[in-house]
């Protein structure tokens, strides 16, 4: 019985924790994109990557007994769109920059709600969301059969690539910081 209480005590100290540390860490992050899609919690990541990682292990299994897919016109429109989406990302970015008077090799972090970095930080959304949109390359692979392709660094890119974009736009939404310090400082 003693065991339990303190497993139960140990476990009830680590969600403490976790959930004072969660405060301070939140506390510094950028108001501008708090509440935004995708942004506002923790859980947005983790979930798109858990649903990933799941689709990952079992498509193959589903897919075993079955043919493969022809998703060329499904293919030709997502690549389109995202191609699209990237030269607007890329295209925005740097007039926004420009406009902004940012400097490429150093640029303070700027939190302010000024229109030239609002759009900045807007354009930095769309890049985060396009790296959500683009765990589904992984899904045409597997619906196609070409498990191949889907290697460990695959996986390990679309994995790192929305919880680094998520860091970075929850914290980092325009210019350069000393944020990855601050926040090992606070562990």
């Amino acid at each position: 019985m003693y065991f339990i209480y303190r497993v139960v005590n140990t476990l009830s100290h680590l969600v403490m924790e976790l959930q004072e540390f969660h405060a301070r860490v939140d506390a510094i992050s950028d108001p501008r994109t708090r509440k935004w899609l995708f942004v506002q919690s923790i859980w947005s990541p983790i979930t798109a990557v858990l649903v990933y990682w799941l689709l990952v292990w079992l498509l193959p299994k589903i897919m075993r007994s079955r043919e493969a897919f022809q998703l060329t016109s499904c293919l030709v429109i997502y690549n389109a769109a995202l191609t699209l989406l990237n030269i607007y990302i890329a295209v925005e970015l740097l007039v926004a920059s420009m406009d902004a008077g940012y400097s490429y090799s150093c640029q303070e972090l700027s939190m302010s709600y000024e229109p030239k970095e609002m759009r900045i930080a807007s354009v930095l959304w769309w890049f985060y969301f396009s790296k959500i949109v683009e765990l589904f390359d992984t899904m045409f692979f597997l619906l196609r059969k070409k498990n191949t392709q889907v290697s460990f660094l695959h996986v390990y890119h679309h994995t790192t690539m929305v919880c680094l974009w998520w860091i970075g736009i929850k914290w980092v939404a325009g210019g350069q910081c000393k944020l990855p310090v601050h926040l090992i400082g606070m562990i």
